[in-house]
């Protein structure tokens, strides 16, 4: 009998550690012999911990497992309680284009073997035939983009850093995921970590570096001992070793260490504040070197497009949104999770087909896209499609692509003030207009809860030179979700004003 449960922190936080144990001890009462694999997550968070058991060569999934629904498993699987059917057949996965997760929840994560199975190091091995020019053109030629925030040209960075001369190059992968509604990272690393190992491998041999380092958020407990793990069996394998080896960073969890230099300075040993640019990274990194440095997910999107060609990767998605983009799901939602699609589909579509509206069942009265500094889109933009300046042409931005839902009882001059505020606790203090900006922004947002409608033209001008004035994304986006609030959701300052008088 084989029997998988996930190892994914979705999973263990909904008892799934306890679950994997009652397993194997009533299968050990019973006299069964059962293989427990600890996969990754299928990205169904409703319904974690999910067991899947092997019927006929296909997996049936039981879930959401409690203790007393283990049992079952080990009697007529069809009347299970908790019995969902075969996974693959189950609405949510049909419906995805899993190119990058193609792997997650499928195989066990720290086999290379299975890893290899299901087509794991076809890009490597591939990569390993071309020039470090040729691997560099597939890369553009693609289309891929940074999955971490702004969207820049993957291919470009790679380029910049390839031709640039110098003794030692860097990679630097990304993993401090520290906006909210992000786990698309966290969910790669601990469910299939060899495709980032391979991604980088890859990244190495185009730019021309030796070495890499993957920082990850000390909040991520489980994606670190997997990732440790895998870069000690890549290595025993001979998937890593002189021509590109790789080690495990872990960050002290400051959000401001998520932007690019500041996650520099952090990995130098240095305090994890902006660094001004120029010069950029590409040229002067880690240590001075030229260093690429992308996210867990464009990094692990490499191998699909050195296996099937750029051209295949390229035929997903619109406009200059080229490929798939992991959305992670969350907030007030039915359905929350992670959904793999190509670029395109509509904000409503994500909101009232995939997410399936609010948990509440009350109406969906925003959502943020991109994290704390993303936008609020009232419904009257759900028909924006998914695509960065799709998103840019409406004053958003999708960033690392998570989406957070709030249904019609949320208070948006509230939630003006938590964006505002958040930037005030995390800022760096490198920026001026970031340090103070924030500070004052909650002071003003406070006068408009007080009912003091003068302060709106002042809370406009400081979102101004905010944006104008900060050098990373914490300060220079935060205006974004204040200005959605009051632009959008005029009548919950209206209400402030009214409760006032």
């Amino acid at each position: 009998m084989r029997v998988w449960l996930p190892l994914d922190s979705f999973a263990l936080a909904m008892g799934g550690e306890e679950v994997a144990r009652a397993i194997l001890a009533e299968a050990k009462a019973r006299g069964v012999e059962v293989t427990l694999t600890r996969n990754g997550s299928r990205g169904m968070a409703w319904l974690e911990p999910l067991a899947e058991v092997e019927v006929n060569g296909v997996r049936h999934g039981f879930g959401p497992m409690t203790l007393a629904d283990v049992p079952g498993l080990f009697g007529d699987l069809a009347a299970h309680p908790k019995a969902l059917g075969p996974v693959e057949e189950l609405g949510w996965m049909k419906g995805q284009t899993r190119l990058t997760f193609a792997r997650v929840g499928v195989i066990d994560p720290l086999s290379l073997a299975e890893y290899r199975a299901h087509g794991g190091l076809e890009g490597l091995d591939k990569a390993r035939t071309m020039t470090k020019a040729q691997i560099v053109a597939e890369v553009t030629d693609s289309g891929l983009r940074g999955r971490g925030g702004a969207g820049f040209p993957t291919g470009i960075k790679w380029k910049t850093v390839s031709e640039a001369k110098a003794d030692r190059k860097y990679i630097v992968c990304n993993a401090d995921e520290g906006d909210s509604a992000t786990f698309a990272d966290r969910m790669l690393m601990e469910g299939d970590p060899f495709t980032l190992i391979e991604g980088m491998a890859i990244a190495g041999l185009a730019c021309g570096a030796t070495k890499g380092f993957v920082y990850i958020r000390s909040e991520y407990p489980v994606a670190i001992r997997v990732m440790r793990a895998a870069v000690d069996i890549a290595r025993a394998e001979g998937v890593l070793g002189k021509a590109f080896d790789m080690e495990i960073r872990v960050g002290a969890g400051a959000y401001v260490c998520g932007e690019e230099t500041s996650l520099l300075n952090s990995l130098e040993g240095k305090r994890g504040i902006v660094r001004a640019k120029p010069p950029l990274p590409a040229l002067e990194g880690f240590m001075g070197k030229p260093t690429v440095v992308n996210n867990v997910i464009s990094l692990a999107s490499v191998p699909v497009i050195l296996a099937k060609g750029a051209a295949f990767y390229k035929d997903f998605g619109l406009g200059r949104s080229r490929g798939t983009i992991p959305l992670q799901i969350a907030g007030n939602v039915k359905y929350g999770g992670l959904y793999e699609t190509a670029f395109g589909l509509t904000l409503g579509e994500i909101v009232d087909r995939i997410a399936g509206g609010c948990f509440t069942d009350r109406p969906v009265k925003a959502v943020q896209v991109g994290g704390p500094l993303g936008a609020y889109f009232p419904r009257a933009l759900f028909d924006t499609p998914f695509g960065y300046e799709e998103f840019a042409a409406k004053d958003g931005l999708i960033g690392h692509a998570g989406l957070t839902l709030f249904d019609d009882s949320a208070d948006m001059l509230a939630m003006a003030r938590f964006a505002m505020e958040f930037c005030a606790i995390e800022s760096c203090g490198k920026c001026t207009p970031c340090r103070i900006g924030s500070t004052r922004g909650v002071e003003t947002l406070d006068r408009l809860a007080r009912g003091d409608a003068d302060a709106i033209p002042i809370l406009t001008d400081l979102c101004n030179t905010m944006k104008l004035g900060s050098l990373c994304a914490l300060g220079g986006f935060t205006p974004y979700p204040v200005m959605s609030a009051l632009t959008h959701f005029p009548d919950d300052f209206a209400r402030a004003k009214e409760a006032a008088e």
